[in-house]
C-alpha cells in the first residue's frame, strides 16, 4: 500500500488479480486554495472554477473505471474565481460580491471535471461513476449550532423530507452527467450515475453522531459522513450492480479473446 504525507492519495495493489484501488481526495475536484486572514486559515477557499486541481487528475490517464464523490465542501465561505478573475462566492456575506450560491459552484465543477475527461486522448474508454449528493441530517440545530442525529433506525418512506437544496445539487449532478455522457460517446467513454440521493435520507442512523472520536473537535456531532454499516453497504451493492451490467454489455459486444483481457 502507498499513501502520500497528508494522507490524501491511497493506492493498494492485488497482483494476483491484476487490479489497482485507489483513493483521491479532493475537496472541490478543481484547483482551490484555503484563505488566510491574519496568518490563521479561515476554512474558506478561493476556488477557479475553470482548472482542474492536477493532482488527482493527472492519474486519469492510468484508470479504467472512476467514481466521484463530492459535495459538502462546497457549502462554505467560498470565492469564485473563472478566467483568474473573481466572479462571485458562496456565503461570504461580502458587499459588491455576488453569492452565486453552491449550486452554480458544485455544477461548473463538474462540469470542467467532466470536460477534462472527454477532452484527454489518453483517457479514452474511461468508466465514471458519480455518486450523487448524500445530504447530512443534523436535527435541532447546524453542525455548529448543537445539532445531532441519535436515531437508531431507518426512516419509513413516508418520514423523508426531501430538502430543496439536496434535491438541488442531485439535480444538478444528474443534468451534468447526461452532458457528459453525450459528449463521451464519441470517443467510447461511459458516464453512469450511481443514485443514493434518496435511499440515504432514509437512514439517519447511519452517522456517527457525537461518537465519532474526532479530539480536535470535541462536543460536536458528525451527521455527514457515513461510518457505520449498512448504508455504505448499499453504496457497495449499487456499485457492484453497476459494474455487473458494465461486464455483461462487454461481453455480450465483444470477442472471446478480448474477454481474457476485462475478467479478473
Amino acid at each position: 500500500m502507498y499513501k502520500d504525507v497528508e494522507d490524501k492519495f491511497r493506492t493498494w495493489l492485488f497482483p494476483r488479480h491484476n487490479f489497482t484501488l485507489m483513493v483521491l481526495r479532493t475537496e472541490f475536484l478543481v484547483l482551490a486554495t484555503e484563505r488566510v486572514v491574519n496568518g490563521s486559515f479561515t476554512g474558506g477557499f478561493d476556488l477557479h472554477l475553470d482548472k482542474l486541481n492536477g493532482n488527482w487528475a493527472q492519474h486519469l490517464p492510468n484508470i479504467d473505471y472512476a467514481v466521484f464523490s463530492d459535495g459538502h465542501w462546497f457549502l462554505r465561505p467560498n470565492y469564485l474565481y473563472e478566467n483568474g478573475k473573481l466572479i462571485g462566492c458562496v456565503y461570504c456575506g461580502e458587499v459588491g460580491v455576488q453569492d452565486l450560491g453552491p449550486g452554480y459552484a458544485i455544477r461548473r465543477a463538474f462540469q470542467a471535471a467532466f470536460k477534462y475527461i472527454n477532452e484527454c486522448v489518453e483517457c479514452s474508454g474511461i468508466v465514471v461513476l458519480l455518486r450523487t449528493f448524500s445530504a447530512g441530517q443534523f436535527e435541532q440545530g447546524a453542525w455548529n449550532e448543537g445539532g445531532f442525529c441519535n436515531r437508531t433506525r431507518p426512516f419509513a418512506r413516508d418520514e423523508v423530507k426531501i430538502g430543496d437544496q439536496d434535491w438541488e445539487f442531485r439535480s444538478i449532478q444528474v443534468e451534468e452527467i447526461e452532458r457528459a455522457r453525450k459528449g463521451g460517446q464519441k470517443i467510447g467513454n461511459m458516464f453512469e450515475l450511481m443514485d443514493v440521493t434518496r435511499a440515504m435520507l432514509m437512514r439517519p442512523d447511519g452517522h456517527p453522531g457525537a461518537y465519532w472520536g474526532n479530539k480536535w473537535m470535541k462536543g460536536y456531532s458528525d451527521c455527514i459522513h457515513w461510518c457505520l454499516p449498512g448504508p455504505i453497504d448499499t453504496w457497495n451493492e449499487f456499485l457492484l450492480e453497476i459494474l455487473r451490467r458494465r461486464i455483461q454489455l462487454t461481453f455480450n459486444s465483444s470477442s472471446s479473446s478480448e474477454l481474457n483481457s476485462l475478467i479478473f
